[in-house]
């Protein structure tokens, strides 16, 4: 089999604040092959954003930094990059879709020429015009000449997260990586966006990390998907084994809220609680008190392992096999 064209080892990122180090991602490891999309899972303050920030080495913070791991770009690792490497990785192979357009787009500049300014960037001076119109009939907009001189005002929310993600893939990187693309959408927007990413995933045969909240994206649009929780993965598995039976209760609980026995039965369900700060991380399990499952005197004391299984996946909980079966027996 060839060599993965990314490949996370056993990440982990700190936000350093005096003398204190907090671990936000602690041991993520996942891989994208070209041409398949990726999904990583979880609430705000999961640690995806981060983990994303930390494979492009543009974290929002000076503070924080990666503590440990290797990312690896078609076999060749990132760590120790000087800046002039990483201008030539940034944008030319990883290309990087944020949430929210109205934030990364300048009101005062038409988007055509925003598009371009990845091209100039890169030293591309010549056939910019063309390639941007090129650029913009990829993305699917009508009349790309006129949609080149608008300002992003004039542009609706779908009609600006396409301009990013055609700024993003001007220079035809081999990995996309898409943060909470379709957050800001409404629904009918939102399956046009995933249409489109699905479709450049195939003609480019393009990598994608789609950092997402929301599984029915996922169901959507990946192939493989990580669920995250409090900085560390807690399941991974293929799209459809997992969601015909999640084997960690974190996981169930985020199907619950979508599609399963609770919601299918009409009942609204949600997971009690919230997401751990880093300074507040629990002894044992970091899931544990918020589990419906949770086991005193097993979930508390230790943190498991993350357990690869002989059916594929693996996952990180100590009462996985009990709660999946349970979960089928609901369904």
């Amino acid at each position: 089999m060839s060599a993965p064209l990314l490949e996370v080892r056993n990440l982990s990122v700190e936000i350093v604040t005096g003398k204190e180090k907090l671990r936000v991602v602690e041991g993520a490891s996942f891989s994208i092959a070209r041409g398949e999309c990726v999904g990583l899972v979880g609430e705000s303050g999961s640690g995806k954003s981060m983990s994303a920030f930390a494979i492009l080495n543009l974290f929002p913070s000076p503070q924080a930094r990666i503590a440990g791991g290797d990312i690896l770009l078609e076999g060749r690792s990132l760590r120790g990059l000087s800046p002039r490497e990483w201008r030539q990785v940034r944008g030319a192979q990883i290309g990087m879709v944020f949430q929210d357009p109205s934030s990364y787009l300048d009101p005062l500049i038409p988007v055509g020429r925003q598009v371009a300014e990845t091209l100039r960037a890169h030293g591309r001076n010549e056939g910019t015009e063309a390639r941007v119109l090129e650029l913009l009939d990829l993305m699917e907009l009508p009349n790309a000449a006129e949609v080149a001189r608008k300002y992003p005002h004039e542009l609706s929310g779908g009609m600006r997260q396409r301009i990013l993600i055609a700024a993003a893939l001007a220079l035809r990187p081999a990995l996309l990586i898409a943060d909470e693309p379709t957050t800001a959408l409404d629904v009918t927007v939102q399956a046009g966006i995933l249409n489109l990413l699905t479709r450049l995933r195939a003609e480019l045969d393009l990598g994608i990390l789609l950092i997402t909240h929301d599984l029915g994206v996922v169901a959507e649009t990946c192939q493989q998907v990580h669920v995250m929780y409090a900085g560390t993965i807690v399941e991974q598995n293929g799209v459809e084994p997992l969601f015909r039976r999640p084997r960690h209760p974190y996981t169930q609980g985020l199907l619950g809220s979508v599609l399963g026995p609770e919601s299918r039965a009409g009942n609204l369900f949600s997971i009690p609680g919230s997401v751990p700060g880093a300074r507040d991380m629990p002894h044992g399990c970091r899931f544990h008190p918020r589990c419906p499952a949770a086991k005193h005197g097993v979930c508390d004391t230790d943190e498991p392992p993350l357990v690869i299984r002989a059916e594929g996946g693996s996952d990180r909980c100590a009462r996985a096999g009990e709660i999946a079966n349970a979960w089928e027996r609901a369904a």
